[in-house]
């Protein structure tokens, strides 16, 4: 078993002692915070579950063996709310030629269609989410391409998937299709029965700026309301400032009186807008309740490649903007070693290391591990996630590092991750269990 630390102990009453935690994750107050926003806290774990947090060398309040961390960092288990699980390691057998988004688009589909059965996608999701829990992830939210066959193929998948793997991950699905399939009465019913029989209550698709995006975009707000649906959209993943859907959405939101969530993915051309057009749609989203998740590996990765020309911007959405105006913000995943980006893991401390850089998190507040904590399990509806509670599941990331330059420094993969206060074995699936499905293309 990989760990960092000397063994956790396996009494069902201990505590760990001298471990640092971000207060913007922990549930109980009298705590101070130094100039990282890091508490010095013991915890104290009864039952598989979090006992207390007191102020660290606070004495004979809870009985059983300690193991003291010495000033590590410790998260909660992480949640991560915008992956792509069914599109996950392909890349071996379907490249993108170019980099770019048409070339990944494009790759995916002819990968679609030659390979996608359900043994092939149950292997590759099993697969990432195999690593997604020896990271150290607690929830998930795949998005689950709905196009023709490929509903009656993959939703199934997904529900014995979430049944397998239920105490160990929470997953989630959302549908993935374009927004032009909205038109289609037939289409549209086709993904609600899926919805309704495999999924958990999330609707959505693709946006972008077809002439027919507001009727489109009526006929998901009315489906999501008539069957309860909360809703989740990939927006706006161009560097073309004329590409404002996401406005779009927020009108239509507000225009149906929407009271479900709604998260909205990428939204890249925000950041490219002028100064009083991204503040009036940011001033619509904040109305409108919408959360918005970055993704800063993939979109980094993916925007403004061309060849021969060094890229000049980031990718990245107006996250520090839309955070400063009150819009719930977060990071996430997104695509691992599938044609949209040819790297990544499901690993949420990269994700959050590397968010960090792109999006300059680091001189911009002590708060930013909300991202990939509390405010994905708030949008998720995912209550006891995200957070250090007193009462809660003893579901621990510890760590070796003791302030921030130390954690982002390195990829922590020295990192113990605790389950209901039990230390899980962390060593990583090997690719070489997918090569059967790569047809010899290494």
């Amino acid at each position: 078993m990989s760990t960092g630390f000397a063994a956790v102990p396996s009494a069902p009453c201990f505590r760990l002692t001298g471990a640092r935690a971000p207060l913007c994750l922990v549930e109980t107050g009298g705590l101070a915070a130094d100039r990282d926003g890091l508490a010095l806290i013991d915890i104290a774990v009864e039952g598989g579950r979090i006992a207390s947090i007191l102020p660290s060398g606070t004495e004979g309040l809870h009985d059983g063996p300690a193991l003291d961390l010495d000033g590590g960092i410790v998260l909660p288990r992480l949640i991560d709310c915008h992956v792509h699980l069914d599109k996950g390691h392909i890349w071996p057998r379907q490249r993108n030629p170019d980099g770019s988004f048409m070339g990944a688009l494009n790759s995916v589909m002819a990968d679609r269609e030659a390979h996608w059965s359900a043994a092939d996608v149950r292997a590759r999701m099993d697969f990432g989410l195999r690593c997604a829990f020896a990271h150290g992830t607690a929830a998930l939210r795949t998005h689950i391409d709905s196009l023709g066959k490929q509903i009656d193929i993959s939703w199934p998948v997904l529900a014995e998937l979430r049944a397998e793997w239920a105490g160990r991950i929470a997953i989630q699905a959302s549908p993935l299709f374009g927004i032009q399939f909205a038109l289609d009465d037939a289409h549209v019913r086709d993904v609600v029965s899926a919805v309704r029989a495999h999924g958990d209550g999330i609707f959505g698709c693709v946006t972008y700026m077809i002439p027919e995006l507001d009727a489109a975009l009526d006929v998901i707000f009315h489906t999501a309301i008539e069957n309860g649906f909360d809703l989740d959209f990939h927006v706006d993943e161009t560097n073309d400032p004329a590409a404002r859907s996401l406005e779009h959405i927020a009108d239509a939101a507000i225009r149906h009186r929407f009271t479900g969530k709604i998260l909205a993915g990428h939204c890249c051309s925000l950041a490219l807008q002028q100064p009083e057009d991204e503040a009036r749609i940011i001033a619509k989203v904040k109305e409108a309740g919408i959360a918005v998740v970055s993704l800063p590996m993939c979109n980094m990765y993916l925007q403004d490649r061309q060849p021969g020309r060094t890229p000049r911007w980031r990718g990245v959405t107006a996250l520090h903007e839309l955070k400063a105006a009150g819009v719930p913000v977060m990071i996430a995943s997104d695509n691992t070693r599938d044609p949209f980006y040819a790297y990544g893991d499901l690993d949420l401390i990269e994700v959050l290391r590397e968010g960090t850089r792109i999006l300059q998190l680091d001189h911009a507040g002590s708060d930013w591990a909300n991202t990939v904590a509390r405010m994905p399990a708030a949008i998720m509806g995912l209550e006891g996630t995200g957070t250090l509670s007193p009462g809660g599941p003893a579901d621990l990331v510890l760590t070796r590092a003791r302030d921030w330059t130390e954690f982002f420094a390195r990829p922590q993969a020295d990192r113990t991750v605790l389950v209901s206060g039990r230390a899980i074995d962390t060593t990583l699936p090997d690719h070489r269990e997918l090569d059967h499905l790569m047809g010899g293309r290494l």
